[in-house]
């Protein structure tokens, strides 16, 4: 299949050949001709699978289709994170490049006054955190009322993160005939409750298995005491060359940690994290995608909505406390058919941590031991699996040399 085939406008067809795509992915060739029809979806779709264009492309032609209609918002994308949320409006400037449709993202940590001269001049599509969304309603430096499409982008992340009630009070302010999309990574009985009161006679759509993690991506456990982790960590990297990987801490200050133990193991490290400002935040984005970083070190909710072109390596220095976010730590590599690989330095106290994650993976993730990382850890057990390896002959010792 290729995006001929989807109904889209000449001027789209040809923004996505010139952004470097030939065939939609699976989510792609679903949602968008269900989106071109109006009609209201729930979409399962792990990261890193062509989500963004699966209501982006659709939606700009809907836009374009109907004209210039006043100077107020018609579609609102709602999103958890600031990165996300400019990663999402970049996505709609590439795709209607070609079109007269006017996008601006609003999120907390920056000043107002561009997102107001944005508003005043006047926008057709808003993609915003609901924080610094629902500020300018207050301050009515927007207008709601003409939204035909709403989309809640990451809907499991905005409730993990206690957004229930601002999804709720910005609901409110919105035209009540309108088109809903709404995405998510996972399924819970918070989402299907959000949903059943949001959308109407939904096409469901799901390109992977619940809390799977997309199968180009290849995960490894690595043994180690927690007292010799940056040192793996720092090992792993140079003696494997690695040009970019993105390691994940559960704490900010954990993340600032790192990022100064790895320079001064002579590895170029950023931290990105909630107490850094916007600024701070998209200048290290900038320089690990433009590979002057060669480590960029996050919080789960830092990283939320990271879309990093290629990214070969993820690491988790520390297992995350809910299964689901290893989903999505991991889910930043092995992008759009890329292979990726993720690999997870597990200390003793770990292994609860890790048994929850395989089981909700349904899977064991298989367990790489490198000796001189076991003399610490020698009369402790090694993290259990949920049952024996499929195949243990395949385990190697190639820690020294991990790609």
């Amino acid at each position: 299949m290729s995006f001929d085939t989807l109904g889209l406008r000449t001027e789209l067809l040809r923004a996505v050949t010139s952004a470097g795509y030939t065939r939609p992915t699976p989510i792609q060739a679903q949602a968008i001709p269900m989106v071109l029809e109006g009609r209201d979806i729930l979409a399962g779709s792990q990261t890193g699978t062509g989500k963004t264009a699966s209501f982006a492309l659709p939606m700009l032609q809907r836009l374009a289709d109907r004209g210039k209609r006043g100077h107020l918002p018609r579609a609102l994308i709602l999103t958890p994170t600031r990165e996300l949320a400019a990663q999402v409006e970049e996505s709609f400037r590439v795709y209607g490049k070609h079109l007269p449709i006017r996008s601006t993202v609003i999120f907390g940590g920056v000043g107002m006054n561009p997102q107001l001269t944005a508003l005043r001049r006047g926008v057709d599509v808003v993609v915003a955190t609901p924080g610094r969304l629902l500020d300018h309603a207050g301050r009515k430096t927007i207008d709601l009322s003409r939204v035909e499409t709403l989309v809640l982008d990451e809907a499991d992340r905005m409730l993990d993160m206690g957004f229930i009630h601002d999804i709720k009070r910005v609901l409110a302010l919105l035209p009540k005939q309108r088109q809903n999309l709404m995405f998510s990574a996972t399924y819970s009985r918070e989402i299907r409750k959000l949903a059943d009161g949001l959308l109407q006679n939904p096409a469901q759509i799901e390109v992977a298995r619940r809390n799977a993690t997309v199968k180009t991506i290849s995960q490894k456990v690595y043994p180690v005491a927690k007292t010799r982790k940056r040192e793996l960590l720092s090992s792993l990297i140079q003696e494997g060359q690695w040009r970019q990987v993105l390691v994940f801490t559960r704490t900010k200050h954990g993340a600032n940690k790192l990022t100064r133990q790895l320079n001064s193991d002579g590895v170029s490290a950023v931290a990105i994290h909630g107490n850094k400002s916007q600024t701070a935040r998209t200048r290290a984005l900038a320089d690990f995608k433009a590979g002057q970083v060669r480590t960029l070190i996050a919080t789960d909710i830092a990283a939320r909505g990271l879309d990093i072109e290629r990214l070969p390596h993820v690491v988790n220095f520390e297992l995350p406390s809910v299964p689901e976010d290893y989903v999505h730590r991991i889910g930043r590599t092995g992008r759009a058919g890329e292979s990726g690989m993720a690999l997870s330095l597990v200390s003793r106290d770990e292994g609860k941590l890790l048994n929850g994650i395989q089981r909700l993976l349904k899977k064991e993730i298989e367990v790489e031991e490198i000796p001189e990382y076991q003399r610490e850890i020698a009369q402790s057990p090694r993290p259990r699996q949920r049952s024996a390896p499929s195949n243990p002959g395949r385990r190697r010792n190639v820690g020294r040399r991990a790609r």
